[in-house]
């Protein structure tokens, strides 16, 4: 059933609407003939567009799978395409199916013949040139992008394949609601929908219906590649989807990766980095949600660990967003990687060492928890940076408390205001400490009450 003229080929109409440097290639043999690169899905019609071209043009059709191929047999096929013009004047198309396999010393031997015309590359790919065709060759062709097949233009395969007599030839009916599983079966792959409909046509039964359809394919797979655009494109559109709160969308994505045979791992790891990056202190309980969704994958697996993916994207897609703690960590690496940084001052410099005394280090520091608020004023920040604004909470969900606290926190730091002891103890938690702060003496009270003189790793925090 693959298609013999350009007036039998479905789909692709903005790439072959009259003046696109396709359709001139398919219209006037004469014309100069660029190499083509088509990008697009499985059955979308990559290979007929080659053979089209080729056929139209009078040229010589050579087809090598980058699957099997390796160097030599593309040096064989730019000789062998050197006699030809050299004999007829005739030149070659070389079509090459799956070229993002083709390492990139094969890309390479490529070059000289189609810089100088020896042959016409038509490369075939269902990844994303940008990253998997190597940059000289790339800007040495023409890159078409194909698209899948809509419902109509599925529909008018199926049924001219169930007439024509190249296929079914008229001794099948396919009924309306199986032409309609079989479409949505197909999922926009021409070449997918016509092997269904040849497995659905039993001898002993003329009529297809919908049990037939899904007896020949029991499951729609998904266009996705684990390795390759569409893991990416899907794993965007999931993380898009849950930071604009669409729960459905992303419950969507989610299940199309499932059922691709996604590293369930990997999702997780995203909705790890998501929970901090897109929603933050807006819901604190978002990062512990998400942790635990990875921890849980690891330790349960497939299929069961869907159940608990879908539980930790639900719980994301639904929370308060912020990104006040993305841009916060932001600002302040721009700013250390401009030089903002400056000599830590004295007063808050580590003092658990014989010597540090002397040196003025922690001389003058302020114990907070010797304030009734556990607040004082102090500067903290190096003196460059003295004043310094990172973190901006929104007003969205819990960030709406800690924006309130904040503002009473930097004003008590700042000498600016107070704060008193009963905002401290109402206070939002946010974090876990790690122990008490350092005392201004050698033997301040730790978090255990019990009193520091070496200097280690607990101290040294803080």
């Amino acid at each position: 059933m693959r298609p013999r003229t350009i007036d039998e080929f479905v789909g692709q109409q903005h790439l072959l609407a009259p003046g696109t440097p396709l359709r001139r290639l398919l219209d006037d043999p004469q014309a100069t003939a660029p190499s083509l690169l088509l990008w697009g899905p499985p059955g979308s019609g990559k290979t007929t567009l080659a053979y089209l071209v080729s056929h139209a043009s009078g040229r010589r059709f050579v087809e090598l799978s980058a699957v099997a191929a390796g160097v030599k047999d593309v040096r064989d096929v730019i000789a062998a395409a050197r006699r030809e013009r050299a004999a007829s004047g005739r030149g070659t198309v070389l079509f090459l199916d799956e070229v993002h396999r083709f390492s990139k010393a094969q890309q390479d031997s490529l070059l000289p013949a189609v810089e100088n015309g020896i042959v016409t590359l038509i490369g075939a790919t269902t990844e994303n040139p940008s990253f998997s065709v190597i940059g000289p060759l790339l800007s040495r062709a023409v890159l078409l992008t194909l698209q899948p097949l809509s419902d109509d233009e599925l529909r008018t395969v199926i049924r001219r394949a169930v007439v024509d007599p190249r296929g079914l030839a008229g001794r099948h009916t396919l009924t309306p609601a199986a032409e309609e599983r079989l479409i949505r079966l197909a999922g926009g792959d021409a070449r997918r929908a016509l092997t269904y409909l040849e497995a659905a046509a039993q001898p002993d039964q003329p009529v297809i219906d919908v049990a037939e359809v899904e007896g020949a394919a029991s499951r729609a797979l998904p266009s996705y590649d684990r390795q390759g655009d569409q893991h990416y494109d899907v794993a965007s559109a999931l993380i898009k989807s849950v930071r604009g709160s669409d729960v459905d969308a992303a419950l969507h994505y989610l299940a199309r990766m499932l059922e691709a045979g996604e590293d369930p791992r990997f999702i997780a790891r995203r909705l790890v980095i998501l929970a901090s990056e897109d929603i933050g202190l807006a819901d604190p309980a978002a990062l512990p949600t998400a942790v635990a969704a990875y921890h849980a994958v690891a330790f349960i697996g497939l299929p069961e660990a869907g159940l608990t993916l879908a539980h930790a994207v639900i719980a994301l897609a639904v929370a308060p967003k912020s990104n006040a703690v993305t841009r916060a960590l932001s600002a302040a690496l721009d700013d250390v990687r401009a030089g903002l940084a400056g000599p830590v001052p004295l007063h808050v410099r580590d003092a658990h060492y014989p010597g540090a005394a002397r040196l003025g280090h922690g001389v003058g520091y302020r114990y907070p928890h010797d304030d009734p608020a556990g607040i004082v004023a102090q500067q903290y920040a190096p003196d460059q940076l003295a004043g310094r604004v990172y973190y901006q909470p929104s007003r969205h969900g819990h960030e709406a408390k800690i924006a309130d606290r904040l503002a009473a926190i930097r004003a008590a730091l700042r000498g600016g205001g107070s704060i008193s002891s009963g905002e401290a103890a109402g206070a939002p938690t946010t974090g876990h400490s790690g122990g008490g702060a350092t005392a201004p003496t050698e033997t301040a009270p730790t978090a255990h009450g019990m009193p520091s003189t070496a200097r280690g790793e607990e101290d040294v925090c803080r």
